[in-house]
This record gives structure tokens, C-alpha cells and sequence, in this order.
């Protein structure tokens, strides 16, 4: 047997594992002969059969398994004695040549494999990064006022439709109706909409509703008929106007306050001024932290100066993932991908370099944390702290779950040591120039 080791750069081995017939005959002369003891030929008492009909009948498929047993075993070897650091897992070279699979001939087999870059990143307070604090403006708060007390507005009565106003009508096309139907004027599109716009009870019109609602599946839903019975009918539908509601903004007092932000939470305009300004703050806060953590992870990735090799790496991926991607779709998203390896690969050395660890605890809070985001969304902002704690236990024996989990931990407590390690300039800065970061 011969291994051949091709160091084609730093990064790249191909690796070569020749066998002649000598070195794999005893290996498959045992396996043949497990294969005997439990075949069962008709004519033949268990395990008695002649060797050779059991080499006719097994012989190509303990060839095969005892030629990749032995590879496998030696390229195993090969990676644990050398103490490779690999990627992703050996790929047969695309130099490989075809095998002649015949009892007692030669083989050669050629892998690439691909190597984890060494790191070595040391930080100081000589290392800067900025740090921005987002300036809470009149403005924002006004805005924010705002959209909080439209978010606890209802429909009213109107007149005249309005560009944020519903129009109650009933669609009529010979005796096929849709009555009762709720148009929000700002969606209508084309011509139709100035017919919609300032439209009163008891007005009539005609609308082309494939002009006027382009997403077959809302006009159909609007309609009150199945997507494929559009076809069916002309385009043109009689609209009468029934009734006009007018949404207006939830009015500033103690039922609205109640509302927003829980029972005597606030009582007076100047609590609710300082309750916005607590959530601006909030929420500037959150998005300044996770720029934060984008700049600290592309500031460390640059500075590690990370290699890896690309070209194998997207072999691997296409070959993992081949049932779901093509190699086109691959090279596409590579770019993403090539962004987060490397932050894994600088994640994981600061992990065992600042002797992080990850606690039941951690992964607990983290999963809470999801959980009441979770309920967040679907508008249950208070939840029981038992109802939180259960969800979160759920997640945490999903193995998906759990990796993604880890994943946030690991980031969480990187960006947290580094932060001590390093000097953040603070820098004050106003929402819109914030959002005109790269």
C-alpha cells in the first residue's frame, strides 16, 4: 500500500491511497467468509455452501466493501496522524480515474481535502471600532406618537373616501354578486382608483377589476369566488357604494393610554411623551447594538485575514446539497456563505482562545428570549413567565433549534468579551445619517 501526500498549497492536500491486490486479499477472504456462514443456498445446510458459488454470487460486493473499508480506514489515519484541521469532508479529486473492479487488481484512489486556515488574532485597546448612539429628535417622537395612536384607531363612518379610507360596495356582474366587500382605496391600482377616491354611499360605477386588482389571488378572495373561475368572467363589474368607513386615530386619554401601555402605566400627555421617548431609545438601541456586532464581526474577520480554500469549498457544497442546488444557485450565494464561514471559523478560535464556555443556563435564556419574540409577533407582548419558560424548553429539544440557538450564544458572548478587550468610540449620530451607513 502507498499514500501519497501532494501539498498543493496551504491550503489544499491531494492526497493519493494505491492498493495492490496483496493488501486487501486476507480483508476480503474474511468477509466472504462471514458472508458463507450466513448464506442460505437451497441444497446447501447453512453456512456450508462452496466458497466458490459464494464468491460468485457475494464476490463483487465484498470486493467493493472491503476496498472502501480499507480506504476509508487509511484516509481516517492519514487526517488523525498528520492532526489535520479539515473542512467539510474529502472529496474524490476530479483527477480521479475510473477503477477496473476486478478481484486482485490494483486501485488508486485520489481525495482532496481542504484545510482550516490557522488563526492567530491578537486585540487591544489599540483596536477601535465606532460605536454610534442614535439621537432621539421631536420628530421621531412625534412620528412614533403618532403611529402608536393609529395603531389603536378604528374604522368610523365617512363621507367622502379618502386615500386611507375602506369603500363597503357590492361587485355586480349579471347574477353573479360579491356583496359587502371592503376596498382600501391607497391599494387600488390605475384609473379605477380616482373612482374610488372621494366615492360616496349610493355612487355607481364600473371598474375593470383585472386593471384595478392585479394579484389574481386577492381578486379572487375579493370576489368571494376560486382563482380559476376568473377566467370565466368579463373583466368589467357594476360597483355600488354601500357604505365609507374612515379610519381614525385612537384619541389621546386614559382608555388609550390603558391600551398601549397597560393599566395606569401612564396617565398625562407628559408620561406618554416620556414612554415614547423610552421606546425610541429602546429601539435605537437595538439597532445600534446589532450594527455593532456587524462592524465587530467584519472588523475581526479583516484583521484575522482569514484564507480559505474557495474553490474546493464550493465542491463541497454542491456535492453535500446537490439535490437541492445547482452549481449555478451555489456560486450565486457563495459570496453570503464565504461571509459567514469565515466569522465561524474567527467565532470558534476567540470561543477556545478567551475560554468561553456555553452554559445549560445560556442556552435557556436564549431560547426564552426567542420564545417571547415568538409571541411578540403574533401580538402578545405579556406572557405569563411559565408559558415562556415551556415554549422555550420545546425549542431546545429541536436539534434545528438548538444549533441555531448555540449559534446566537456564541455570538452573543464573542461580541461581549471583545468589547472589553477593545476601544469603542462612542459617536453621536442622527437616525438619518444612520441609516445611510454602509
Amino acid at each position: 500500500m502507498e499514500i501519497v501526500k501532494n501539498q498543493i498549497d496551504d491550503l489544499n492536500i491531494e492526497l493519493t491511497i494505491a492498493l495492490k491486490g496483496e493488501d486487501y486479499a486476507e480483508q476480503e477472504k474474511k468477509r466472504l467468509a462471514a458472508y458463507r456462514r450466513n448464506a442460505d443456498f437451497k441444497g446447501f445446510r447453512k453456512g456450508m455452501a462452496p466458497v466458490q458459488l459464494v464468491k460468485r454470487i457475494y464476490g463483487d460486493q465484498a470486493l467493493y466493501e472491503t476496498i472502501n473499508g480499507i480506504v476509508s480506514e487509511q484516509l481516517d489515519k492519514f487526517i488523525k496522524d498528520n492532526d489535520l484541521n479539515i473542512l467539510g469532508e474529502p472529496l474524490a479529486s476530479e483527477s480521479q480515474k475510473e477503477n477496473t473492479w476486478t478481484d486482485g487488481s490494483d486501485f488508486e484512489f485520489k481525495f482532496d481535502l481542504g484545510l482550516s486556515p490557522k488563526i492567530d488574532l491578537e486585540l487591544s485597546k489599540d483596536d477601535k471600532v465606532p460605536c454610534y448612539k442614535i439621537t432621539v429628535t421631536e420628530d421621531a417622537k412625534a412620528q412614533m406618537k403618532e403611529n402608536l395612536l393609529r395603531q389603536y384607531g378604528q374604522l368610523e363612518e365617512g363621507e367622502a373616501a379618502g386615500e386611507d379610507d375602506y369603500v363597503v360596495v357590492d361587485f355586480v356582474q349579471g347574477e353573479t354578486k360579491a356583496e359587502g366587500v371592503y376596498v382600501l382605496v391607497n391599494k387600488v391600482e390605475g384609473p379605477a382608483k380616482d373612482k374610488f377616491l372621494g366615492a360616496k354611499v349610493d355612487d355607481t360605477f364600473e371598474v375593470n377589476v383585472n386593471e384595478a386588482f392585479t394579484n389574481e389571488t386577492d381578486r379572487a378572495s375579493m370576489l368571494k369566488m376560486k382563482k380559476e373561475d376568473l377566467a370565466k368572467l368579463e373583466p368589467v363589474w357594476n360597483v355600488t357604494v354601500v357604505n365609507v368607513k374612515t379610519f381614525v386615530p385612537a384619541s389621546e386619554n386614559q382608555d388609550t393610554y390603558d391600551k398601549i401601555f397597560g393599566k395606569d402605566a401612564v396617565k398625562t400627555t407628559e408620561e406618554f411623551d416620556a414612554k415614547v421617548a423610552e421606546r425610541l431609545e429602546s429601539s435605537y438601541k437595538q439597532e445600534s447594538d446589532y450594527r455593532l456586532s456587524q462592524d465587530l464581526r467584519k472588523y475581526l474577520v479583516d484583521k484575522a485575514g482569514v484564507q480559505v480554500p474557495e474553490e474546493f469549498l464550493k465542491r463541497w457544497l454542491f456535492e453535500t446539497n446537490k439535490e437541492k442546488y445547482s452549481k449555478e444557485e451555489i456560486d450565486k450565494e457563495f459570496e453570503g456563505f464565504l461571509g459567514d464561514f469565515r466569522w465561524q471559523l474567527v467565532r470558534g478560535y476567540l470561543m477556545r482562545k478567551l475560554e468561553l464556555k456555553i452554559e445549560d443556563k445560556d442556552m435557556l435564556e436564549a431560547a426564552k428570549a426567542y420564545a417571547s419574540y415568538q409571541y411578540a409577533m403574533y401580538g402578545m407582548g405579556i406572557v405569563p413567565e411559565q408559558f415562556i419558560t415551556d415554549a422555550a424548553m420545546n425549542i431546545l429539544k429541536d436539534e434545528r433549534q438548538i444549533r441555531n440557538i448555540e449559534e446566537s450564544v456564541e455570538n452573543e458572548k464573542v461580541v461581549a468579551a471583545v468589547k472589553d478587550l477593545i476601544t469603542l468610540q462612542s459617536k453621536k449620530i442622527s437616525e438619518a445619517k444612520f441609516r445611510e451607513l454602509k
